[in-house]
C-alpha cells in the first residue's frame, strides 16, 4: 500500500479491508487522510467504531473532504464520535498537501 506505515499483520480480515481500502480512496488527499488514520487507528476502533469507519468509507471523496475541510455541514448520521477522531486527526497531524 503506497503511503502506508503499517501492515495489516495481526489484524483481522475485516480491519485488514478497511486498512487497505482506506489507502484507495481515490483521491490523494483522502488516501493520505483516511489511510493515515487507520494505520494509527484501526486496531482500536472496537466493532462498533469500525463499523461506523466502514461507512465512512464508502462516503464519496468530495463529500467527505467537504466534511473534513468545513465546506459543507456533516450529516446527523455521519456526525460521530468516530468522524470527529478522524477530523481531530486530520488537524493534529496534517498531511503535506493542503485539506481546507
Amino acid at each position: 500500500m503506497t503511503g502506508t506505515t503499517r501492515t495489516g499483520e495481526g489484524l483481522n480480515p475485516r480491519r485488514r479491508r478497511a486498512l487497505y481500502r482506506s489507502w484507495r480512496r481515490g483521491t490523494r488527499e483522502m488516501d493520505l487522510l483516511m489511510g493515515r488514520f487507520a494505520d494509527a487507528e484501526i486496531d482500536r476502533l472496537d466493532d462498533d467504531e469500525l463499523g461506523v469507519f466502514e461507512a465512512l468509507i464508502e462516503v464519496p471523496d468530495r463529500d467527505l473532504f467537504a466534511w473534513i475541510a468545513e465546506k459543507e455541514a456533516v450529516p446527523d448520521n455521519y456526525d460521530t464520535p468516530v468522524y470527529r477522531r478522524l477530523r481531530a486527526f486530520h488537524e493534529a497531524y496534517p498531511t503535506t498537501e493542503h485539506i481546507g
